[in-house]
């Protein structure tokens, strides 16, 4: 049945309080990161948003497979972990797939093709230029023995049908009854509209080639089965020779990458309603969902949205993801996957809440790849050098991908830089561990600071990266007392300030606001009688929060206590 038809049975009037965003984060230079909310009739929707620069440079979207295979599954923070080395990574799961791991669509890596498109849905391709194309792009693919025939590639053959299972497909091609094989042990990479030919060094007929078969590294397996099976028997034999095709309508031929998906959601900035794609009511209907699109300025958008999580996020139709990336302002964009599977990442931690409390395998992944110079946020956001043993030092970590020249500095307020290392570095990751003193000893000035990191890599890229943290001696010396049903903290303030003390769970939840007061430089304690609201906390181990602010900053320190009950 066509999308159109069961989309007009889904789409309902909806109330949209507008999305309310939390503070855009920074993942690495360029790509920045967003949550938000949005309250509708139905409930609440999270959504996560991923925006980057146009594909170019330094920066990369591509499409990803788990494990290099088509038939492999993995988690999506396991597929960025395995990248770790070659890039900085953020992205979404990908395309809808089969239980066996198989992508319902095309995936084509660096111009070659490792698994044939969907008839009739769309394919989001990332052009050389940057450009993301959104397009229903059909593969023909053929054999030749004496005249062309039909040819999958790396998807199962029909009843009368063939198909070539190259190595992209996974070490070994599956069992299928009453199939032929022609053995072919060298066949170049599949690259579209490349006509390629390789010489057969066996044909395997009977049990032989019904049975799961290893695929020849740098070579193919052309599997045919009924009417298809006895043609290539006929035609080809040991020596013999097979030429194939697989031909691209639209020409991509600029299009070096590209991932199944679909339906089309924005054309020419518009939400699209009729797309006449040929999907399930689940790929339509309100769910967990990702997608991508392009801005108009260039840039890339990612979105994932939590579903099937009552109270918490309801998921969304596949109409309404449409509104939504053009809410954020995409010119073009289509779906990805949808269900409990969709997964946002960065760097192998997961940034949305997929549905079922943790990731599910997925078959791919749409990633932005970042190759330049990186810096992990500080260890600590606020240095504190006062010997207290609460944030004395920070850890300042950055890597390289690739053989660069690196310089890095570090700026105070006084907004002098203070040049800690200038080196040439092989990839890899580095870390530096900074206490507030200066190369002679001497205490640095409070205030905000910049750790920048500029590298100059092997092949003439420039990039820098920069983090941003605080120094503040204001509090210091936290230490927590406790008596049955009660727990005092003792501090100290260099300065005045603004305090405010509160009481958390071990898990970081607040359980309740103890003071908000100002106070002078000097010894302070404020105490807490064990009770939350009316009612009286229970016995346990709690955590005393003291945060303090003022015209050098904010700053919060805190302790784990044990709370007695009363007497």
């Amino acid at each position: 049945m066509l999308c159109k038809l069961l989309m007009a049975a889904l789409v309902a009037a909806v109330v949209v309080a507008p999305a309310r965003a939390a503070e855009r984060v920074l993942l690495m230079p360029g790509v920045a990161y967003e949550r938000q909310v949005e309250f509708t009739s139905h409930g609440p929707v999270a959504i996560h948003v991923l925006t980057a620069p146009r594909p170019g440079g330094l920066w990369r979207l591509q499409p990803v497979l788990s494990n290099g295979a088509v038939v492999a599954r993995d988690r999506l923070s396991a597929m960025q972990r395995a990248l770790g080395g070659q890039a900085t990574v953020a992205g979404v799961s990908g395309d809808f797939f089969a239980d066996d791991g198989r992508p319902e669509g095309i995936v084509l890596q660096d111009g070659v093709l490792a698994h044939q498109s969907h008839l009739d849905r769309s394919s989001i391709g990332i052009a050389r230029d940057g450009a993301l194309r959104v397009e229903r792009v059909r593969t023909f693919g053929t054999w030749r023995g004496t005249q062309r025939r039909p040819l999958n590639l790396n998807e199962p053959p029909g009843a009368n049908g063939a198909a070539l299972y190259t190595p992209a497909w996974g070490p070994v091609a599956p069992a299928i009854s009453g199939a032929t094989t022609a053995v072919l042990p060298s066949l170049a990479t599949i690259v579209p509209n490349t006509e390629l030919s390789g010489t057969v060094s066996e044909v395997r007929t009977g049990a032989a080639a019904s049975a799961a078969a290893a695929i020849p590294p740098g070579g193919a397996l052309l599997v045919a089965r009924g009417i298809a099976a006895q043609r290539l028997a006929a035609e080809v034999g040991t020596g013999g020779t097979i030429t194939v095709r697989f031909v691209l309508s639209p020409d991509w031929s600029a299009v070096p990458d590209a991932l199944g998906g679909g339906p089309v959601l924005v054309r020419d900035g518009r939400a699209v309603f009729r797309h006449s794609e040929v999907c399930s009511a689940p790929q339509l209907g309100r769910n967990p969902r990702a997608a991508g699109g392009q801005l108009r300025d260039g840039r890339i958008v990612l979105v994932a949205v939590d579903g099937q999580q009552r109270g918490y996020s309801v998921g969304m139709t596949s109409f309404e993801l449409a509104r939504t990336l053009v809410r954020l302002g995409a010119v073009t964009g289509a779906g990805l996957g949808a269900g409990p599977a969709t997964t946002m990442a960065f760097e192998a931690k997961v940034l949305n809440r997929p549905a079922g409390g943790g990731e599910t395998p997925v078959s791919n992944g749409l990633f932005v790849l970042y190759r330049g110079v990186y810096a992990a946020p500080p260890s600590e956001p606020v240095v504190s050098p006062n010997g207290d043993s609460f944030a004395d030092s920070t850890d300042l970590t950055y890597k390289v991908v690739r053989p660069s020249r690196v310089t890095v500095t570090l700026v105070g307020p006084d907004r002098i830089a203070r040049q800690l290392d200038v080196a040439d570095k092989e990839p890899g990751t580095y870390r530096l561990v900074w206490g507030g003193t200066s190369a002679a000893g001497g205490a640095e000035p409070e205030g905000r600071w910049r750790f920048s990191v500029s590298a100059v890599d092997e092949q003439g890229q420039a990039s820098v990266a920069e983090r941003m943290f605080s120094v503040n001696k204001t509090l210091a010396g936290l230490t927590v007392t406790t008596a049955p049903g009660r727990a005092s903290a003792r501090f100290t303030l260099t300065r005045a300030a603004r305090v405010t003390a509160s009481i958390e769970s071990q898990s970081g939840a607040l359980i309740a606001v103890v003071a908000r007061r100002s106070l002078a430089a000097g010894a302070h304690s404020i105490s807490w009688n064990g009770r939350i609201g009316a009612g009286r906390a229970a016995r346990g181990r709690y955590v005393f929060r003291i945060a303090a602010a003022n015209a050098v900053g904010g700053m919060d320190v805190a302790a784990a206590f044990a709370l007695a009950g009363s007497r």
